[in-house]
């Protein structure tokens, strides 16, 4: 396998769509694509990233021979959205202290650092229209779960009655989530894939 069928093998194993990679590496679908298809190769950082979300090592990516390893694929990913005031003082604090660079999305809107595996998202507190609408408090952190099928997660979580759960919503064009609330008040954000706007 070359390193597009086993990022495309990796993507299909997880669930998830060229969509949702792309915006959880901060890049266009397009690349996706065009890394699957063989066209192009992702940049080091990239490759680290990819490495780091599958939880696969970067030379079972690289090198032709070495498969990639056959590991039951998570249910759930997890990253910690930290929500800031100061946005680039933030990023900036962070990548000294955990010694690694972040991905700025979505033109200041929030960073991506991989940090032990788990994303570490720091929010522009400035920029979160679509975020957290029906929040009822100044949230500094909110757990985020993507899964496969968000739409199934929905009910799922509805059927569990423990919490306030908003409805699904969208924000940036594509992203699709809802929120759930633990007894303190803190936001579980809930997003993923195989979703349709029809089904909301």
């Amino acid at each position: 396998m070359n390193v597009g069928d086993k990022i495309q093998a990796l993507r299909a194993k997880n669930g998830m769509s060229q969509e949702a990679l792309a915006h959880r590496l901060g890049v266009t679908r397009q690349s996706v694509s065009k890394w699957e298809l063989g066209q192009t190769l992702p940049d080091t950082e990239k490759i680290v990233q990819l490495s780091q979300l599958f939880r696969v090592t970067i030379d079972s990516l690289l090198l032709d021979k070495s498969p990639v390893a056959d590991s039951p694929a998570p249910k759930r990913h997890f990253a910690m959205y930290l929500i800031v005031k100061d946005f680039a003082k933030s990023v900036a604090f962070y990548e000294k202290l955990l010694e690694t660079y972040a991905t700025v999305l979505g033109k200041n809107r929030f960073a991506q650092l991989f940090f032990d595996g788990v994303c570490i998202a720091i929010m522009n507190a400035a920029h979160l229209a679509g975020h957290d609408t029906t929040g009822s408090g100044d949230h500094k952190f909110a757990f985020n779960f993507w899964v496969p099928d968000l739409a199934a997660e929905y009910e799922r979580v509805r059927r569990l009655d423990i919490g306030r759960t908003t409805a699904i919503a969208c924000a940036g064009g594509n992203y699709h989530f809802f929120n759930v609330y633990d007894p303190d008040g803190n936001v579980i954000e809930m997003t993923g894939g195989a979703f349709s706007s029809e089904m909301g």
